[in-house]
């Protein structure tokens, strides 16, 4: 096995990415990570090329890891590689959004609000809840929608 073979069996696990002008690339993949507005990425590493200068001064090239952000839509994960081990960051289940509970002032105004999970808005008692529940929610008529975060701009109808 080459030093460049041995190397790359000791990071990983790698998964190929598809760049936006459609190239694609073998990545290390670092971590599984759910965005705000609920969207998967996977935080990779790019061995890219890299200059390298000895104490000596002479230069040669070197792959050198530089962190990148990919779409989930736009990894391919590799036959044998094992992602059973890749932190997966804001999975608490799909919990994104919050139902909060409101002082009803009259019998025909809404118990709850729906919120984005992280809007300023939420103040009273509330629970977490998955997307599924969230996109159900909207047409519950004892449910208001938060006016602020506008939850129901990024669920499914």
């Amino acid at each position: 096995m080459s030093v460049e073979e041995e190397w790359r069996s000791k990071a990983g696990p790698w998964a190929r990415a598809t760049m936006p002008d459609g190239q694609e690339l073998d990545v290390v993949v670092t971590v599984r990570h759910r965005s705000r507005d609920g969207r998967w990425w996977y935080e990779c590493e790019a061995i890219l090329p890299a200059r390298h200068e000895g104490a000596d001064g002479t230069t040669k090239t070197m792959g050198a890891p530089t962190p990148i952000s990919v779409e989930s839509e736009r990894i391919a994960k590799i036959p044998g590689e094992d992602y059973s081990l890749v932190p997966t960051d804001g999975a608490i289940a799909g919990r994104q959004w919050v139902i909060e509970r409101l002082h009803q002032y009259t019998e025909d105004a809404p118990s709850r609000r729906l919120h984005r999970r992280d809007c300023w808005q939420v103040r009273n008692e509330h629970t977490l809840i998955p997307t599924r529940e969230a996109a159900e929610s909207q047409a519950h008529p004892d449910i208001a929608i938060c006016d602020v975060c506008r939850p129901d701009k990024a669920l499914p109808r």
